[in-house]
């Protein structure tokens, strides 16, 4: 697998933090040629996707076609994935994003540009727990701790905290008799 360079591993990592994995607007001073010259890259190896821009969510525009409408670049899972973000956790963060009605937009410029990248990592403890949410059965917070070994308030505190705020995950909680309140990822 191609390792990406710093300016993509930089437009990866600001898509991963954004609404619907926008991959725009680009990193500063990397316009004209050489920002075409790096997207078509991107997009050659399948780490970003053209897709029609949506006026209404206010999305930025990456080309015209021609016919009135516009194109916007979003980072694909493998994207994500080449960045070190698991798969997993990629396929539901995107999935959450896609299925979003409206993103708000940034106030500035400034504040999407130096927002921190969400990056979750292959074998870490929250993508762990993603992995645990995603199940047909759930999760609860007592398996949680079993499998990592985390106090119940801290269990509790990344689903809300991490989860559901930092990266926007629809986490539903279900009272199932037996076992208690029982968190899953749609």
């Amino acid at each position: 697998m191609t390792t990406p360079s710093d300016t993509q591993s930089l437009i990866l990592s600001r898509a991963a933090t954004r609404p619907g994995n926008l991959a725009l607007p680009l990193p500063e001073g990397l316009v004209g040629a050489a920002a075409k010259m790096v997207v078509g890259k991107m997009i050659a190896r399948g780490w970003l996707e053209e897709v029609e821009a949506s006026s209404s969510r206010g999305e930025p525009m990456w080309r015209e076609t021609g016919d009135g409408h516009g194109t916007t670049l979003i980072a694909t899972e493998a994207g994500l994935e080449a960045i070190g973000i698991e798969p997993v956790a990629a396929s539901a963060v995107a999935r959450v994003r896609k299925a979003r009605p409206k993103a708000k937009p940034a106030e500035t410029p400034e504040d999407t540009d130096t927002a921190k990248p969400v990056a979750i990592r292959a074998g870490t403890k929250q993508a762990q727990i993603i992995a645990m949410l995603q199940r047909p059965e759930g999760a609860t917070v007592a398996e949680i701790v079993a499998a990592t070994s985390w106090q119940a308030h801290t269990a509790r505190g990344a689903i809300s905290g991490a989860l559901k705020k930092k990266l926007g995950l629809p986490i539903a909680a279900e009272k199932v008799e037996g076992r208690g309140t029982v968190y899953k990822l749609p």
